[in-house]
Order: structure tokens, then sequence, then C-alpha cells
């Protein structure tokens, strides 16, 4: 005998638990509270306004049903950030070598015209070596594209590689030293853009962790090139000759330190893989080897400077012995190494982690909505 039909509640779509049959991750969808609803609480939490109320709590996102949402780059470590590396430091050798050309310091000058042209070289062969054969590099240079930064780039190292190469076989020879100065000289001109251009072929990307730091990373780029180009030359230049090279290595370090943490408090929630596994462990140690190298290389001082200006502006103990120069470039090279390659690790590692793609996009989202 069948009774009076009683009301089915698993036809309600709202349960205890919330809505039923809602996919994990998205937020319901109430009408926003107006007017007097809007802000109408009383103290003690009751409401003056009929206004409605989420009925689930806000969702955090946690994954993308366990899959990547970008393809993680495939480049080998090795290669792309000894290219990054080595790009660095031919362009801050470049400028080092325009300086001490210019100032009469003509072993400082052939050390750093030797590096950028030995760097670069190696640079390319690095980026070959990753795309497999030589003729996709020069595929590249078929046409000219500014708005892409691969094909800039690759423009700007094929312009950029001859002047060293030209600078540096001028200075050991001694032959054509008037082409060989307007070599030094238009190599130093380009030597910025090539330390920066990684940079932004890095931005460029969707990969959250270089993607995030668009307006700082070059800025850092540029900061560990001078500091790899002063390391080099405290290690393979006269002392005498290397004034310029300590004051770079000061400068340099204060921008790779001060401009990565400025980049890192600007990108969120992103900043977190640079705290995390194999790209913390190498930029904690670029941070200390860059900041002991600065300030072992400003405490430094040649012979002379250091037999005429003792206790002024040097520590004691410093300033007259070669071994001390050596340590401070050995420190700032591997420093600046371990910056590119922790980097580049954090970018990966962005890549393969769904949530910092997607909480970015919904925090800009929101901001845009107001």
């Amino acid at each position: 005998m069948n009774g009076p039909e009683r009301p089915d509640r698993r036809r309600s779509d709202v349960t205890r638990e919330g809505v039923e049959g809602a996919r994990p991750g998205r937020d319901a969808l109430a009408p926003a509270p107006s007017g007097r609803a809007a802000g109408g609480r009383r103290r003690g939490g009751r409401r003056r306004g009929r206004g409605e109320r989420p009925m689930v709590p806000e969702a955090a996102f946690t994954s993308y049903y366990g899959e990547p949402v970008l393809k993680a780059p495939t480049w080998k470590p090795v290669d792309i950030a000894g290219y990054l590396y080595l790009g660095g430091l031919a362009g801050g050798s470049s400028l080092l070598a325009a300086g001490g050309h210019a100032t009469g310091r003509p072993g400082l000058a052939r050390v750093a015209k030797a590096g950028a042209a030995g760097a670069i070289t190696l640079s390319l062969g690095a980026l070959v070596h990753d795309l497999g054969r030589p003729a996709r590099f020069l595929n590249m240079l078929r046409v000219f594209k500014p708005t892409s930064p691969m094909n800039t780039g690759s423009w700007l190292l094929a312009g950029y590689a001859p002047l060293t190469m030209a600078a540096v076989a001028s200075d050991v020879t001694g032959r054509l030293r008037l082409l060989g100065a307007g070599a030094t000289a238009g190599a130093a001109v380009l030597g910025p853009a090539v330390v920066t251009y990684t940079a932004v072929l890095l931005s460029d990307t969707a990969v959250p962790a270089w993607h995030e730091g668009y307006r700082t990373l070059p800025f850092v780029f540029a900061g560990s090139g001078a500091s790899a180009a002063a390391g080099l030359a405290l290690v393979c230049a006269p002392l005498a000759q290397t004034g310029p090279a300590r004051r770079a290595a000061v400068l340099g370090a204060a921008l790779e330190l001060g401009g990565f943490r400025l980049m890192k408090r600007r990108m969120g929630l992103v900043a977190e893989v640079f705290e995390q596994g194999r790209a913390h462990r190498l930029l904690r140690a670029a941070e200390l080897l860059t900041a002991g190298g600065a300030v072992l290389a400003a405490c430094t001082g040649t012979g002379a400077g250091g037999r005429g200006r003792r206790g002024r502006g040097r520590l004691p103990g410093f300033g007259r012995g070669r071994g001390a120069a050596v340590v401070a470039g050995a420190a700032l090279l591997a420093g600046s190494a371990a910056l590119r390659f922790g980097v580049f690790h954090a970018g990966v590692a962005s890549a393969e982690d769904p949530r910092y793609t997607v909480v970015p996009q919904r925090e800009r989202l929101r901001a845009r909505a107001g």
C-alpha cells in the first residue's frame, strides 16, 4: 500500500555538503549583494539586508586535473643555461675591453677582448648543439623579424661575434690597429644588447617564472654579465690594471642582487619557485658567491695603490695579493653561472606546476574586473 507521496530530498541541488554535482575548483554563482545588503552587516553577524551569500567557500586552485597547463621547455640545461651565461660574459667583456683600450690598460683590454671572443664562440656552439645542427641557426637568418626576440638575437650574434674576433686578432697580431679599434668600439656598442637580449627572449615565453619577471630580468642579467666579465678580468688581467674590473664587479653585483630581490617581490606567487629545490640551491649559491666576490674585489687593490694609499678605502691585509684577486674573480664567475642556471631551472619548475599558470591569470582577471 502506498502512502502519501513524500518530497524527494535528493532532487534538491543544494545539500549540507554544498552544491550537488558542482565541479571541483568552480565557484557557485550567486547574485551579487547590492545596496544596503552589500554592507548591511551588524555587529554580532546579524544581517540587516536581504542579500544572498555564497553557498560554498572560495575555491583554492590546487591542480589542473593533475596535468600541467604548459609544455615545459625541453631545452638542455647545460646548453641553454650555458648559452645565457656565456652571452652575458661576452657582452660585459666587450665593455671592459673598450674601457681598457681607451684608458691605456692594454693587459686588461687584451684579456677582455679574448674573453669576449671566446665566450661568444662557446655560446654559439652551445646554441647550435641544442638546435641539433648549424643549418637551423642559419635558417633563422633568412628573414629579419624585429618582433621576434629569437630572430633579432640571432642577427645580433651574427653581427657581434665577427667584431669580437677582429678586435682580438688585431690586438694579438698588432696589425690593422685602426680596424681593431673600430671592431672593439663596435663590439662595445652591441655588448649591452648581447648581455640583456636573452632576458627578453625568456620573458617573451609563457613560462611563468620567466614571463612574470619581464620588467626586471634584463637588469638582473645585465648585472650578472658585468660581474662575470669583471671576474674574468680579475683572474687573468695584470693586477695593476684591474681598477675598472673591480668597479664593474661592485656595480654589477649590486645590480644583480638588488634586481633579483625586486623581481621576486613583484612576482607574487610565482616567486615560490625560486625558493624550492635545485633552483633555490643554485640561486642561494649565486647570492653568496657574487656578494662575497664583490666585497673581496672591492678590498683588492693594486700594488701601487696599496703602497700609496694604504688604509684609504681598502681593508688592511688586502690589496696587494694576486691570490685575493683570483679568488674574487673565480667567485664572481661562479656566481654568475649559478644565477643563470638557477633562473633556468626555476622556469622549468614553474611550467610543470599548473598552479603558477592558472592562479596569476585568475588574479589578473579579478583585477581587471575591479
